[in-house]
């Protein structure tokens, strides 16, 4: 077979080698030199909580970090935020030839899901990434939403944690007012708020509650995840 004739790889599957010092070399090269210069200038941002991040020698890259989705920008905030690479899942359309990110999301380390159908590919992805020194990074709604309401939460996210065993660390995107204007050239603001780490080993519903109820106060959203009733009782308790 030709070069030219050969199958395009599915990147739904990565290993745990391909997140080598190099690639990690790479990441964060790319995070102090292209990311970091871009949000000063573009940007009027604080990052919050990072004192909320335990201790990565505690637990050496057994974390995730799930923000709410406002903007393409948001990975590259939450990597900010994380400060460390991070793996990010994302959909398997960013991953064909004819996507202009292609090559980069690629080189940054990113792994493919299809959000119709979960593979088990991508799960055996996630337990590799996680025993390197590499986290996860993912957006439980999915697609981008409009800032102000935490809606459309996919439950994927929880069944991810748990098969990897790793804690989420929510991150909220918040006081987002849109991309910059470069002509006239204005400076939009943003801050970029840790929460404290969700506990992977606990009921779906709880996870799923917590993780609202932590990225809406950051954000100042509303929030639209029902209280189950097991958080309930963990509260009383």
């Amino acid at each position: 077979m030709s070069k030219s004739n050969k199958p395009e790889r599915n990147f739904n599957r990565r290993t745990a080698k391909e997140y080598h010092w190099f690639r990690t070399l790479f990441f964060m090269t790319f995070l102090f030199t292209v990311v970091y210069p871009f949000f000063i200038i573009f940007y009027n941002f604080k990052i919050e909580g990072r004192e909320n991040i335990p201790p990565r020698e505690a637990k050496l890259g057994k974390y995730m970090y799930a923000g709410n989705h406002v903007s393409v920008l948001d990975p590259p905030m939450l990597a900010m935020a994380a400060l460390c690479p991070v793996a990010f899942m994302a959909k398997k359309e960013l991953f064909e030839p004819t996507e202009k990110l292609n090559w980069i999301i690629k080189r940054l380390g990113a792994f493919a899901v299809d959000r119709s159908k979960p593979e088990i590919a991508t799960f055996k992805t996630v337990r590799d990434i996680i025993g390197t020194t590499w986290s996860l990074g993912i957006f439980p709604q999915g697609g981008t939403r409009p800032y102000g309401k935490l809606d459309g939460i996919k439950k994927g996210f929880v069944v991810i944690a748990k098969a990897a065993k790793a804690d989420i660390v929510p991150v909220a995107i918040a006081d987002w007012d849109g991309y910059p204007s470069l002509y006239p050239f204005t400076r939009r603001n943003v801050n970029i708020k840790i929460g404290k780490p969700i506990s992977w080993n606990q009921d779906d519903d709880v996870i799923i509650y917590e993780w609202s109820k932590q990225i809406s106060e950051l954000a100042n959203y509303e929030i639209c995840a029902p209280i189950p009733e097991s958080y309930k009782e963990k509260v009383e308790a």
